[in-house]
């Protein structure tokens, strides 16, 4: 177990959230540890997690503290390696009981993925009260494990429920997003205009092109990168159309490669991230995009169209719950991975982007639920769970 800076156990309130895996349960994560510190200004939040996730780089990087157990993904992947669970879970809350005792929490939060597992029973081997959160609308199984375990669960949608124990007392506090995604959720009329103005000029799309933006997750998606490298050559010809493509760094290089060689690079733009996700969704006409719970958070909270690719085999086909969200309101297309190819794509989005009635119709039909105010109301839970009532936190 590693241990990432000192531990303070003087402040007026600390939580540690249990957070890791892949960027879908980070990032809701720390939209809520920013929510807390502005809830309790000197709150003291941590993180707990492992070695082998996305939250060794994402967490430090967003200042806070990261503490790592030993744990092993809640997967019947690892064969006969999932009999060694129930050790690996044991030793990990142990694990995960002393930094929470050494940070002095006053309540922990799961946010699913397996690092949250062992904090949530860490928690109840010290004694202390958890907040677990379910941000798909099929729960994994590190959540499905810890409801069993508190009676304080918060769901992002509603769907989830029937697959929780205590689901049917549950709070629908929507997805964290971060304060930025919420502004820019907020933003309408000629703010929202303004806006998109300043976005499609900062994302250097020329003027007269509806910009299509593939966005394959935390690390890419080599289908979405395929079929957008690959749409590029088809489409370059068009003066239309710009697509932004979201590689994931080790696919940049032969992205670059390809659109150079095939004159795609003449409406397309390869990067390895996209930092200033506002600004995207600010300037963006269409998203094609996998569908984790927080990307589908951010669509229905923006209002942005997507057409959505499940990634086939994420656990419990969770993805493809998440994107039926937003295709059963009309917001959204659901596009089978192995679908998605640029012929297809070319055939499915063509005509969306020829149809800017239909394109402001699939926006106007996105159910914005609580997302932009879901870091505030689950902070606010947090908070009653560990004893702490502010006037400025209410649920909805």
């Amino acid at each position: 177990m590693t241990t990432r800076h000192s531990p303070d156990t003087t402040a007026e309130l600390s939580v540690v959230i249990g957070a890791g895996g892949t960027g879908g349960h980070i990032y809701p994560g720390l939209a809520l540890a920013e929510a807390l510190r502005a809830a309790v200004p000197g709150a003291v939040v941590s993180f707990i997690g492992t070695e082998r996730g996305l939250e060794t780089e994402l967490i430090p990087g967003a200042g806070y503290r990261l503490h790592t157990v030993d744990m092993i993904p809640f997967d019947p992947a690892l064969g006969a390696k999932r009999y060694l669970l129930p050790a690996a879970l044991l030793r990990s809350a142990h694990q995960a009981r002393a930094v929470i005792r050494a940070q002095g929490a006053h309540a922990v939060v799961g946010m699913g993925g397996y690092p949250s597992a062992p904090a949530v029973l860490g928690a109840r081997l010290a004694g202390l009260p958890a907040v677990i959160h379910e941000s798909n609308a099929v729960p994994g199984r590190a959540n499905q494990f810890a409801a069993r375990l508190t009676p304080h669960v918060a769901v992002a949608f509603d769907r989830s429920r029937a697959h929780l124990t205590g689901g049917d007392r549950a709070l629908t506090t929507g997805m964290p997003i971060s304060a930025a995604l919420a502004g820019l959720a907020e933003r309408t009329g000629p703010e929202r205009v303004a806006l998109r103005a300043e976005a499609r000029r900062a994302l250097r799309v020329p003027a007269g092109r509806r910009l299509v933006v593939f966005n394959g997750g935390s690390l890419g998606a080599v289908r979405l990168t395929g079929a957008a490298v690959a749409l590029a050559r088809l489409w370059q010809g068009r003066d239309d159309v710009q697509l932004l493509v979201k590689t994931g760094p080790a696919a940049l290089d032969g992205a670059l490669v390809e659109l150079a060689a095939s004159g795609g690079r003449r409406i397309a733009r390869a990067v390895p991230y996209l930092d200033r996700m506002d600004l995207v969704y600010a300037a963006a006409d269409l998203v094609v995009c996998r569908a984790g719970s927080a990307t589908v958070a951010e669509l229905a909270a923006t209002g942005v169209p997507a057409v959505l690719v499940p990634y086939p085999h994420a656990p419990g086909d969770h993805q493809t719950h998440n994107a039926r969200v937003l295709s059963d309101a009309g917001a959204g297309l659901l596009l089978p991975d192995a679908e998605t190819t640029a012929e297809r794509l070319g055939d499915l989005i063509g005509p969306l982007l020829a149809d800017p009635v239909r394109l402001a119709s699939m926006a106007g039909a996105a159910d914005p639920g609580p997302h932009a105010r879901a870091a505030d109301l689950l902070a606010a839970e947090v908070l009653r769970v560990a004893g702490v009532r502010l006037p400025t936190l209410e649920h909805a």
